[in-house]
């Protein structure tokens, strides 16, 4: 943790003393027995990917054992340390990104075997939270810092960390961290960041009427990729309101300025937009969006520690967003069956327009397509569907996906 942390650390220091001292007067904890919690999952999945100019199609067939356990709880202590492993089954037919195949298109999950979580967390007091070592994180909607949970390895973060509830609804958190073990593993030179000087603060508030309100800031410092270093400030409402009977109505909405931080050679200062409306009525959800990535074209607004896939469509040709900037308009259908043989089923249909910020240049538009199906509780299929139809930006690409995924 370096000198710019510092002030931060105190001020998160600061505003737990009063709940801490509340602490002081609570009963202790009763010495109970420590329990053990096994638990973990397999998910095999197959995908597909034809990409224009390319010569070759991917076919990647996977498999992700994950394996853990939670220990506690022990005067406040717990312990939850997970393990991973990723096995390729069949044909190496396609670019995981460390095994040199560039005539296939990239599927990003690669064989490994790692420690993917192990952390401690101590709570001495309901409304206070300590934890340190290595965790999965995920911040509101994940736009900024998730797990990437979709891809087989996650995203994990070496940190400390600090959540406080000092009121009813009301949120605290802060973590500083040092690593980041990305998705592509440790045999990839952009697998870890290592030697980062990452801080992330955010204040929520859920118990008005209107929504949840947030404010953030993330610094991150990543000296291996110093242009992927920036400071990040925002805000974000999301909610929703009763209209007629069973209806109502869904809404978010965002705002973030980005500047350059530590050791990028860019200087910038560029905006992040979104706004998204939507309904929802008897099992249907409908939603349309615009989300806005400002770029001046030498840099762009970046957000290389989000869950990234979840975002400007899942065939993911804006991972990094293009020196122009990026607007993805977009339009979405869902349903969810309530009952009957189906009961469970979701499925979402959604459309992109994917456009510059910068001079308004087209790029392309998409079509995604999603079905998950929980045939039991703890057993999911699930089958996705991407097309990307470029126009001025990338290559035409079509990707599908087949997966099963059982927990235990």
């Amino acid at each position: 943790m370096n000198q710019a942390s510092l002030p931060l650390l105190a001020l998160i220091v600061t505003l737990a003393l009063p709940v801490a001292a509340q602490a002081e007067t609570a009963p202790p904890p009763e010495a109970d027995a420590v329990t053990l919690d096994p638990y973990g999952d397999l998910r095999y999945r197959i995908e597909v990917v034809d990409q224009d100019g390319l010569p070759e199609d991917a076919a990647a067939s996977t498999l992700r054992i994950r394996a853990g356990f939670r220990l506690g709880d022990w005067h406040g202590f717990s312990l939850q340390v997970e393990g991973e492993g990723i096995v390729r089954l069949g044909p190496e037919d396609f670019n995981d990104t460390v095994n040199g195949k560039a005539a296939f298109p990239v599927v990003a999950d690669p064989e490994s075997v790692q420690l993917n979580q192990a952390f401690v967390r101590w709570k001495p007091h309901a409304a206070v939270e300590l934890a340190a070592g290595r965790r999965a994180v995920n911040l509101d909607n994940q736009r900024w810092i998730g797990s990437v949970d979709w891809r087989q390895n996650d995203q994990t973060l070496d940190l400390a960390q600090v959540t406080l509830r000092p009121a009813k609804g009301v949120s605290i958190d802060y973590f500083n961290a040092w690593r980041v073990d990305r998705i592509f593993g440790e045999d990839s030179p952009q697998g870890v960041f290592r030697d980062t000087d990452i801080n992330a603060a955010r204040i929520a508030y859920s118990g008005s009427s209107i929504g949840t309100v947030s404010a953030y800031g993330f610094w991150l410092d990543i000296p291996s990729h110093p242009g992927s270093s920036s400071r990040t400030m925002g805000v974000r409402l999301i909610g929703d309101q009763p209209l007629a009977k069973g209806a109502k109505l869904l809404y978010a909405a965002e705002y973030a300025r980005q500047s350059d931080h530590a050791a990028n050679p860019a200087n910038f200062a560029l905006d992040y937009l979104l706004i998204e409306p939507g309904v929802e009525f008897g099992g249907w959800a409908v939603k349309a969006g615009l989300e806005r990535l400002e770029g001046n074209g030498a840099a762009a607004l970046q957000t290389p520690l989000a869950t990234l896939h979840a975002f400007n469509g899942w065939a993911d040709k804006f991972l990094v967003t293009p020196p122009d900037g990026l607007r993805d308009l977009y339009g979405e259908v869902g349903y969810k069956f309530a009952g009957g043989a189906l009961k469970g089923l979701t499925l979402r249909a959604i459309v992109h327009d994917f456009a510059a910020t910068r001079r308004d240049a087209a790029y392309g538009q998409e079509l995604d397509l999603l079905a998950v199906y929980p045939i039991r509780a703890n057993l999911v299929l699930l089958g996705k569907f991407a097309h990307y139809a470029a126009d001025g930006f990338g290559a035409d690409t079509t990707k599908g996906w087949l997966s099963l995924q059982f927990s235990f």
